[in-house]
């Protein structure tokens, strides 16, 4: 497979978007993975991601073998900590979560998961986390014992994005959070992306087709939809893709 980074680089270049599904093991029964991964071929996304804030031992392992037997797009892992690291998948986001401030999850569980890391082919892909206030505290928040930075600080938000690629990350995710009462607001896409030279990832509460095309026009290069477009029949119907080949 070619490197999914330099993937994302050339698509940034190009100016094409991506999507991302993100399938989390501890909600995604293995008996619907076939059905469920038939939907994502048929739609416009370009990659799957893989995990969960919290996730039973294994599960993760057994979800993307399933997967990747359906589908020839990416497997990438989004890894809540290291019991979610297999080498069934083609890569990983080495998440990075420096909106907060638990040395465990800016350093402390990558040093943790170097010695599994060595034992697999994935493609390692360093990830700045950035986590948003929603509305309501997510898993996220409860397990990493942080708080996201507020939409309202945008100063604070932009500067922390940029310290980020500063310090030599490949990717930097702003994340609303799973079941986010909305999506991040365009204006606040829009002051990260103009002070980064890197790619930008933006997640959560996009349930829409609408608000996903007002992801990208403010500057997201990836943009991750959970189950919503299952579940929202008119939102999947609107990002099938009439070319796809599976």
């Amino acid at each position: 497979m070619n490197s999914i980074y330099e993937n994302i680089i050339a698509s940034k270049a190009e100016g094409k978007k991506l999507l991302a599904v993100l399938i989390d093991p501890d909600k995604m029964l293995i008996v619907n993975v076939k059905q469920f991964i038939t939907k994502v071929n048929l739609s416009i996304a370009t990659h799957i991601f893989v995990g969960g804030s919290e996730v039973g031992e294994g599960l993760t392992e057994k979800l993307v073998f399933e997967i990747k037997k359906h589908t020839q797009l990416p497997v990438v892992l989004f890894p809540g900590d290291i019991i979610q690291i297999t080498n069934k998948a083609d890569g990983i986001l080495f998440l990075s979560l420096i909106s907060g401030r638990n040395p465990d999850y800016l350093i402390g569980k990558h040093v943790q998961a170097v010695s599994k890391l060595k034992d697999t082919q994935l493609q390692i892909l360093p990830t700045g986390y950035i986590l948003i206030e929603n509305g309501k505290q997510t898993a996220v928040e409860r397990v990493s014992c942080t708080e996201p930075i507020k939409r309202s600080d945008l100063k604070h938000l932009v500067e922390t994005a940029k310290a980020g690629e500063l310090l030599g990350l490949k990717l930097i995710y702003l994340e609303a959070g799973s079941g986010a009462t909305h999506a991040i607001e365009a204006h606040i896409i829009q002051k990260v992306k103009e002070e980064l030279n890197i790619p930008l990832i933006v997640g959560g509460g996009i349930r829409t087709k609408n608000v996903l095309d007002a992801t990208y026009k403010a500057g997201a290069d990836v943009v991750v939809i959970g189950t919503a477009f299952e579940e929202n029949e008119s939102f999947f119907n609107e990002i099938k893709n009439h070319e796809n080949i599976y």
